[in-house]
């Protein structure tokens, strides 16, 4: 299997920073404060991260990673999601845990935990999508919960973090995909106490490269802006504070990468809100189909 060693490792450096993670935080941290540790912690363990460290609270789902100077801290009595990748040489393991400080939302929390196991015992070498999406369906509704329906898996490539099959969260008897052999998954439940699903808010605070056109005229900032991204991060998402070394002013960098959105050279990660404001609860493990079919989770 191609990158087979490489989506190992970097398996065990997400799970070795998620254990971290989940130890550490705690209500009134700054998550600008989590989100560097565990990014330090993913380069000094030999990885690079695969896309900026998400913490989604309460009903915001995924998609939120601090800008710079961030003052938001961990909430007390929250439900906090943390959204790790790592990648190494381009193979990204992938992996997300639910650290809850709210005992409210305990039986929430272990549903979609649940779910994650049980969906994980569906991979197999040609084994559909649509009986994964079925597992983690009925376990999360068997604990009176709801699963999130427009989010889901996906299977994962070099480079990229979505590589075109979604994997998804209800039975859908119209997803004909299949696990194949010598691919990578991101097996992904949510669930939560309201309506299931969410929808996209304004604030964009991840992005990512789109193949840009190099001969369309820019001005100074935004080419070397647009440089910089494409030689650090090729296709892989990224955030603001990963570029301020390259446009110091706060104003002007956040101007410029809505200006390169604007035009079609980045693509953008809304926040993700679940719609009738209620707590949402993740976890996520990757896994390897290998090419002798057998499965392996990697951030175990």
């Amino acid at each position: 299997m191609e990158g087979f060693q490489e989506y190992v490792l970097a398996g065990k450096i997400a799970s070795k920073v998620r254990e971290n993670v989940t130890r550490t935080v705690k209500p009134g941290l700054k998550l600008i404060d989590i989100c560097n540790m565990a990014e330090y912690t993913i380069r000094e363990l030999g990885g690079q991260p695969a896309f900026p460290c998400n913490i989604s609270i309460n009903h915001i789902a995924a998609h939120y990673t601090p800008l710079i100077n961030d003052e938001m801290v961990v909430p007390e009595e929250s439900v906090v999601k943390i959204d790790i990748g790592v990648h190494v040489n381009g193979y990204i393991a992938d992996t997300a845990i639910t650290i809850n400080f709210n005992d409210k939302y305990a039986p929430l929390v272990e549903a979609v935990r649940e779910a994650l196991d049980k969906a994980i015992e569906t991979v197999r070498p040609g084994a559909p999508f649509s009986v994964t999406g079925k597992a983690i369906e009925s376990t999360i509704k068997g604990y009176g919960f709801k699963p999130i329906v427009n989010l889901g898996g996906h299977s994962l490539g070099r480079f990229r973090v979505h590589a075109g099959e979604s994997i998804p969260n209800v039975y859908d008897p119209l997803v004909t995909g299949r696990y194949e052999k010598g691919k990578a998954y991101a097996i992904e439940p949510f669930g939560t106490t309201g309506r299931g699903v969410v929808y996209e808010e304004r604030l964009t605070t991840i992005y990512a490269l789109v193949r840009p056109n190099l001969k369309r005229r820019l001005d100074p900032t935004s080419r070397k802006l647009l440089y910089a991204i494409m030689d650090r991060f090729k296709s892989l998402p990224f955030t603001e504070r990963w570029l301020s070394d390259v446009v110091n002013d706060v104003k002007t960098l956040r101007r410029t990468l809505e200006r390169l959105a604007k035009m079609g050279f980045l693509m953008k990660y809304p926040v993700l809100v679940e719609r009738s404001g209620s707590v949402v609860a993740q976890f996520e493990h990757t896994v390897l189909v290998s090419d002798s079919g057998e499965v392996i989770v990697t951030t175990l």
